[in-house]
């Protein structure tokens, strides 16, 4: 019911082959025969999860599940209102682990025990790293994460530390733990579940699945959301495309990808009307989950943003941090900082006139505030002293 085919010259590859670019090097995706699909999961009336969409994702046998998916779909009022559109936040944050990776995982580590993959690997910023390793921890293979030195919020380093992964802290970037992750899979038959692997950004697409189902099988206007790596965009866009081809929503929205000013190739591409990105040599931000500066997806997001008549902004990390501060305190939603470039996007856009006043917006954010609370304690004021007096705590609160 499915292949893996070459988004550039079409070769089809079996499923079972692990071919994670073609032999031209273009990019894999998953293709399905739409028409044999079941689509009951369009009244079944099955709370929201990644695997209610089971006949849309490329798994054959019980799936490794921590419940991931059915995250919240926020409607922002105060924030919307001030900007002028109807605004939406899909927490992501609120997956197992704390991010969307969760959803590629379930489908990638599933993946490797249908295929009989005896370990699993991954370099990361650090979202990955959590994910895989608890799912390898869930589902009893080892994980083996590759992390640059010093650039992974603790958060994501606890969690996979604790998980069992074997953890390796590389001294280099994240682009330099990447090439070597990659050349260790071929050496000793690992399976590499990066997103370049496109079964794992199948369990992605199913983002837009939720979407379209919280909102009545409507689709919204715009998806904004940040880019790192580049395959969360994508993947997003083909779960809207599938679903329009299938007949059940009518549009597909346009898919508007933000990044931080210190690692934004792929907007640099899209302004110069480019099909391929310049890579970032010293990729630097704040946003520690998109400090990415060779995205190995950058080909499929460029597709997704310009077929979708989408756009590419980047904001600095100044945009960011406030963003994440107003999300916090008008809306109640924590992220981190990563997580807030879709916002302080929105807002830029909308400033700009590129958003138009009235379209129905839904920003994703990809991971919870937890994952990286020495920067909010970096930003965020400083607890009071206060003696132990009804006196003194008075004088402060009022």
């Amino acid at each position: 019911m499915y292949v893996q085919r070459c988004i550039e010259c079409g070769r089809e590859y079996d499923p079972r082959e692990i071919a994670y670019t073609c032999e031209c090097g273009g990019l894999l995706e998953i293709v399905y025969e739409l028409d044999m699909v079941d689509t009951s999961f369009v009244s079944s009336g099955e709370p929201l999860s990644v695997w209610k969409y089971s006949s849309l994702l490329p798994v054959e046998i019980t799936p490794v599940s921590l419940k991931e998916g059915g995250t919240p779909l926020y409607e922002c009022e105060k924030i919307g209102q001030e900007l002028g559109v109807e605004l939406y936040v899909k927490h992501e944050g609120m997956n197992p682990t704390g991010s969307f990776k969760d959803r590629g995982m379930t489908v990638g580590v599933t993946k490797a025990i249908e295929l009989g993959m005896k370990v699993v690997a991954c370099a990361s910023t650090g979202n990955t790293a959590a994910s895989l390793s608890i799912y390898g921890a869930k589902a009893g293979i080892p994980a083996v994460v590759l992390l640059p030195h010093e650039k992974v919020a603790l958060g994501k380093v606890a969690q996979a530390l604790m998980h069992g992964a074997r953890v390796l802290s590389v001294r280099g970037n994240f682009d330099d733990t990447l090439a070597l992750v990659r050349e260790l899979c071929t050496s000793e038959g690992f399976y590499l579940l990066n997103s370049i692997n496109p079964y794992r950004l199948e369990g992605q697409k199913t983002i837009a699945y939720e979407i379209a189902d919280e909102m009545g099988w409507e689709s919204p206007d715009r998806i904004v959301l940040p880019v790192g790596n580049a395959g969360n965009i994508s993947a997003i866009y083909k779960g809207f495309v599938e679903l329009k081809k299938l007949g059940i929503i009518d549009n597909v929205p346009m898919m508007t990808g933000i990044q931080s000013e210190g690692a934004c190739p792929v907007v640099d591409a899209f302004e110069r009307g480019d099909e391929d990105i310049l890579p970032v040599k010293e990729p630097e931000t704040v946003a520690t989950a998109i400090r990415i500066g060779n995205p190995v997806n950058a080909k499929k997001a460029l597709n997704a943003i310009r077929e979708s008549k989408g756009f590419a902004e980047r904001v600095s990390d100044a945009e960011i941090l406030k963003a994440q501060r107003e999300l916090a305190m008008a809306e109640g939603i924590g992220v981190e900082p990563a997580s807030a470039a879709s916002v302080a996007g929105l807002k830029k856009l909308r400033e700009l006139g590129v958003i138009e006043r009235g379209e129905r917006v839904v920003c994703i954010t990809t991971g919870h505030l937890l994952k990286d609370p020495e920067t909010v304690l970096k930003n965020a004021p400083s607890p009071i002293e206060v003696d132990a007096t009804i006196e003194a705590v008075r004088k402060v609160v009022f």
